[in-house]
């Protein structure tokens, strides 16, 4: 399909990985909370051993948050529960202190990914109505737009717990669609995730923009693929 064939007029993004840099800012985080905590002296060592042995359960559990097999509260503190498991520390006052910190700090953090804040800019110029569909948590994902100075651009903001529904599942594109008022055939997705954003958009029947700097190959086949968010402005 080429860019003159469809004419869009609803944009939806995904937030982290997508506009907002979550690699580094929850890593910024993690060193935040490794030096207040002082986990060194635990044995906890080298710094980025633990971040790596983190986000790897974060990853775990976040999947299966997603697939409805654990609540979100178990989520934010279990993922530190079992990274330090892994370095044999069965210390859950710990693992909440840890995730507290995290969850205080992590929203604070301000680096988009490149050209995030130009296209959204972009896009505001060309009158798209611009949206937000993130798996998120209301609370925190609001506070992440605010201190990156991105929240204006967006008439709505659908998260999971608003929608009472995560992607890719279907109930949270029609609860945005329902909340903005878009069509279908007017809309599109753009986010990272190929089996969340994007095939979840597709099974909706939406548009998508598969946003995968890493080149990470697939067999999927998506309506439009890019490297980088500049390269939007030659779709949109």
């Amino acid at each position: 399909m080429t860019p003159t064939m469809k004419q869009y007029r609803h944009l939806f993004f995904d937030l982290d990985h997508t506009l907002w840099d979550f690699e580094q800012n929850s890593a910024n985080t993690l060193r935040i909370l490794y030096d207040e905590l002082q986990l060194s002296e635990r044995g906890i060592e080298p710094f980025e051993h633990f971040r790596i042995i983190y986000e790897g359960h974060n990853e775990r559990l976040w999947e299966r948050y997603r697939k409805g097999f654990i609540r979100r509260d178990a989520l934010r503190w279990k993922r530190m529960w079992h990274t330090l498991l892994d370095f044999k520390i069965g210390d859950e006052k710990l693992a909440h202190a840890m995730s507290d910190i995290y969850l205080r700090h992590l929203p604070n953090q301000k680096l988009l990914l490149p050209f995030a804040a130009e296209v959204l800019d972009y896009c505001k110029k060309k009158e798209y109505h611009i949206h937000l569909i993130t798996n998120g948590f209301e609370i925190t994902q609001w506070q992440k737009m605010r201190q990156s100075g991105i929240d204006h651009y967006f008439n709505a903001v659908i998260t999971s717990e608003g929608s009472n529904s995560l992607k890719p599942h279907r109930e949270i594109f029609q609860y945005a669609m329902d909340l903005t008022g878009a069509g279908v055939a007017e809309s599109l997705m753009i986010g990272d995730t190929l089996e969340v954003d994007v095939l979840g958009a597709q099974q909706f029947g939406m548009d998508q923009v598969y946003f995968n700097p890493a080149g990470t190959q697939h067999e999927a086949t998506v309506t439009y693929e890019i490297s980088c968010l500049s390269e939007l402005k030659n779709i949109l």
